[in-house]
């Protein structure tokens, strides 16, 4: 697609440990067109969809804001984007917050954790705040991820 990708690798994600630990529980698998699909296969599918979103892919930036050396910088993100109290102590009215929209400079707040919407179809990210369908967090892109991230770590014996 040609906006919010990420959208669709951690829901997708968040089906594929979901049926995983459906086959595990009923010892089961599946097989689809002469292929056996087993539980380990769906969990790899799924952990090599957040590997990529956290950096091993080619643009090797993470699409989660914060993590990794390379990560999207100027996010469309109000809170994100405009300056502290703590740095600016006077209220920024309404249309004021639209003058950072063009600004090249990095967002002042880091939204750590937040995933954006991600690359395009062709995997380019412009990281530009005003490019809202790709540099956007959204919960409807980072809620499914909590659920992956929990399972792969307990599967993978982190928990």
């Amino acid at each position: 697609m040609d906006d919010s990708n990420m959208q669709y690798v951690t829901s997708t994600s968040f089906l594929l440990v979901t049926y995983a630990k459906y086959l595990t529980s009923a010892r089961m698998v599946v097989k689809c067109g002469g292929v056996v699909i087993t539980p380990k296969r769906l969990r790899n599918v799924a952990k090599k969809q957040v590997d990529y979103l956290l950096g091993d892919n080619p643009q090797k930036m993470s699409y989660m804001v914060g993590y990794g050396a390379k990560y999207p910088q100027r996010i469309h993100h109000r809170g994100s984007s405009l300056p502290s109290v703590a740095n600016h102590p006077a209220k920024i009215q309404c249309r004021d917050g639209f003058s950072v929209m063009s600004s090249q400079a990095p967002n002042p707040n880091v939204l750590v954790g937040a995933v954006v919407g991600g690359p395009d179809e062709h995997d380019r990210f412009p990281d530009q705040r005003s490019d809202y369908e790709q540099s956007e967090p959204a919960t409807y892109i980072n809620a499914p991820l909590v659920g992956t991230l929990t399972y792969l770590a307990h599967s993978f014996g982190q928990l």
